[in-house]
Parts: structure tokens; sequence; C-alpha cells
């Protein structure tokens, strides 16, 4: 029988889900897999929690919607109260979306209208990093720099500026310190202030472990806090985008508590409500909430679902628990193990030139040698081989290609759920080295 749905890859025969318990997926014909990606980072509690969907029933008995031009509602001011109180220091308010791209937008939206309710409206320029992904609204993807998803919209993206990445494996250099390498491209960001007009520039942003594009990559010591140091500088902005990395996936609520900085305005989604129900947010400093209290009383912006009850009561069950239980203890300890499981399998594996990342957001990078770091031809689609191979072994995992340049490269991303135990882990090591081994091997 034939979809009515436009699929993500049309000639493609989707199994069918019709169940999920703990760490795995079932499909219509009774075969288990493991959700050793959460999606793409969603699932941070895994599927059918019990606290979660009971949280969303009792919601739905009580209120389902209702329309934030008319009300407030105490799942989202409770949501609201708990996020700011972990939040790092300074962020004293929240803006509710329904995902990472909707984060995004309206964080830009957010930060230029910050400057124009300071007088400066003549700041227009956002700046980026390459090889960064961001979402996928026209806003989102102009400020990404991920060249295969920009491509053919190009025409209709806004302008932006891009400065290179905190890309260790590939880019330092024999003679540099990783110290010296993160300054030597933190002052990118220096230069392109200079170079755009140092009163021209809204805000400087980017993830601080970089997930789809490239891969689990982590900034090399010292180059966050160089990169705070420069927006401070100049007046510039810093958005972090921790829609992937953040939430606890990196074995910290936060991401970038792990680099000693704070944002002054952060784009949450994903593992904050661990895809019981759509929800994102961005969080942002009271000098921003400030400026638009004093000046225009409010926020240029809105969608018809932010501050859903039903997701912000999802999303806060899904904060409860992991506080409750502990469980990013737990992402600190199955992450060290994940990266033992791995090196362990792949660290003299010809074609594994990388093992990179943090907590339970990790990943392997793919080449064709080791000794060159040269990569396979992207004909072959080597990371779409893996995800096939993966999958005949009841495993789901990110892999994805254009690492290096947004054409060549190929990197598989592991975020499996915080409820992992070892053997969890030992078996989503097994499972990808098979496949790993086998999409290889119908190539070589």
């Amino acid at each position: 029988m034939s979809s009515r749905i436009l699929h993500r890859t049309i000639n493609h025969a989707y199994p069918v889900a019709v169940g999920g318990e703990g760490i795995y997926i079932q499909d219509a014909q009774g075969k288990r897999y493991i959700d050793a990606s959460g999606g793409a980072a969603v699932s941070c509690l895994g599927h059918g929690h019990p606290d979660v969907t009971r949280a969303m029933h009792e919601q739905a008995d009580r209120l389902a919607f209702a329309h934030t031009s008319f009300f407030t509602t105490e799942p989202a001011e409770k949501l609201a109260d708990h996020l700011v109180s972990r939040a790092p220091a300074g962020i004293s308010h929240v803006y509710y979306v329904s995902g990472g791209s909707e984060a995004i937008e309206a964080a830009l939206k957010m930060a230029r209208q910050y400057f124009v309710e300071k007088g400066e409206p003549q700041r227009r320029h956002f700046i980026a990093r390459r090889q960064s992904y961001h979402g996928n609204t026209l806003g989102a993807l102009s400020i990404g720099g991920n060249a295969w998803r920009r491509q053919q919209f190009a025409p209709l993206l806004i302008e932006a500026h891009h400065i290179a990445p905190c890309f260790e494996y590939r880019d330092r250099r024999p003679d540099e310190t990783p110290e010296v390498y993160g300054r030597r491209v933190a002052d990118e960001l220096e230069a392109k202030i200079l170079e755009l007009g140092t009163d021209s520039v809204i805000a400087f942003i980017a993830e601080p472990v970089v997930g789809a594009t490239l891969g689990a990559v982590t900034a090399v010591p010292g180059y966050f806090r160089r990169i705070r140091e420069i927006c401070d500088k100049y007046g510039v902005l810093l958005i972090l985008d921790e829609v992937m990395c953040g939430m606890g996936r990196t074995g910290t609520l936060h991401a970038c508590e792990q680099e000693g900085i704070t944002p002054d305005i952060m784009a949450i989604a994903k593992g904050l409500g661990g895809g019981y129900q759509p929800i994102g947010a961005v969080l942002l400093q009271q000098k921003i909430f400030d400026a638009f209290a004093q000046g225009s009383g409010f926020f240029q912006h809105g969608h018809t679902y932010l501050g859903h009850p039903m997701a912000c009561a999802a999303a806060l069950a899904v904060q409860q628990v992991i506080e409750r239980d502990r469980l990013l203890d737990n992402v600190k300890a199955m992450g060290a193990h994940l990266a033992d499981r791995l090196t362990e399998r792949f660290g003299n594996h010809r074609h594994v030139g990388d093992i990179r990342g943090r907590g339970l957001f990790q990943a392997i990078e793919l080449v064709r040698d080791r000794a060159d770091k040269s990569t396979f031809d992207p004909a072959l689609k080597l990371h779409a081989r893996v995800k096939k191979e993966a999958m005949a072994r009841g495993l789901m995992c990110y892999p994805m290609g254009g690492t290096i340049d947004g054409r060549s490269g190929d990197h598989v991303l592991l975020a499996p759920p915080f409820i992992s135990k070892a053997e969890d882990i030992d078996a989503i090591v097994e499972r990808l080295g098979d496949a790993v081994d086998a999409a290889i091997g119908s190539v070589a």
C-alpha cells in the first residue's frame, strides 16, 4: 500500500513504529530496535516513561490548550520557574516555542529587537561558523553553515557571515597546541567583527558541542572563553544553540557549563521534552528582558502553539524525572563507558579516524585512510549504508555525510537515552561495529 505522506526520502519503505519501551522502539512486524540516537538526540528518557505519560494524561484531563494571547497556564509557569532556577547565571526568563528551528528563529529576532530597543538599529549582522547547523526555517538555515542544506535555498536566505569551526581533528596544525589553535580560530570572530564594523554586529551563534553536521565535536580548552571575551569587547550578543547538545546530553544540564561561560541567549529543545511533546524554548538574560520591558513592552514574535499546556506538562515531568533519578550522573558514567567501548572497538580500526564527544553524545568519523585522514568518495554515500546496516541489526544511529565541507566525509553520531545501562551500551557498540564493517565491506 502506497503512503500519502511526503516522507523525507520518497522511494524508501519505512518500517511502521507501533510501540516503544525504554531504549527500544518496536515496528509492526515485531522487530525491536535500540534507539541509540534518541531519534535525533531527542528521546533522553527513552520511550513510554510512565511518569511522563501520566503527567500528560492528567493535563489533558484538565486543559489541553489555551492561547497565550489570552492566558498563561500553570504548567507553563512551573516549567519556566524550573528552567530559570537551574539556568546559567543571569538567565531570567523563558520564551516557549515548538522545536529547535523555531527556538533559533526566535533567538535571532529577539537579538535584533534587543538592539532596536536599545537605540542601536544599525546592528544587522549575524556571525556563525562553517559546518554548523541551526535549523531548517529560512532564518535558521541562513545562520547555519551546512553547505548541503543551504545550497538550493541560497537565493531565499538572509545575509549571514561564517568563520571557521573549532575542529581540532581536521584543522589543528602540527606546530600548534590545542590552546594556541583555539585562540587562532576564536580570533577569527574578532577579525570578522572588525571587517563588518564594530557597531554593526548583532550576535555570534554557536553550538557548544557541534551535533549533526560535524558529529559531536567539542571545542578545545579556552576557545569559548575567548569567544565570550570578544563578544563582550564589542557589545555583541552570544547566542548558544544547545538544541541538540543541551539539557543533560553532555553530562551537565547545559553544555556551556563545561566551557565556563554564560550566553546572553540560549536555544533549547529536543531533550527538554524528550519527544513526548513538541517543545523548545529560548532562555534569555535579564538585560534582554529589561530592554523589552522598558521599551516597547512586548516581543514582536509569536506562534499559535507556544507555551502549549500539554507540552509544558510533559517537559516539566521529563525534567523532574531526570533530576529525581540523578540521571545526569548516569550520563557521565555511561558516557565514560561508551567512550571506553568505542575506543576498544574502533580505536585501531583502519577506517575510523576519530572518536569524540562528551557524555552520551559521541561520534566516530569514518576515513578511507587513517594516516592521511582521506575520506571515502561521497558518491558511495557510506553514511547511508551504515544506517541501513544498523537498522538491519536492530540499531538506530545517526550517520551523516559532508562532515568536512558539506560534501566530503562521513560520521556516525550516537545519543542514547539517559536511562541506558552498561549492557545497553555494550550492545550498541557491538551492533554499530558490525554495521560499520558491513557497510565498508560493501564499498571496499
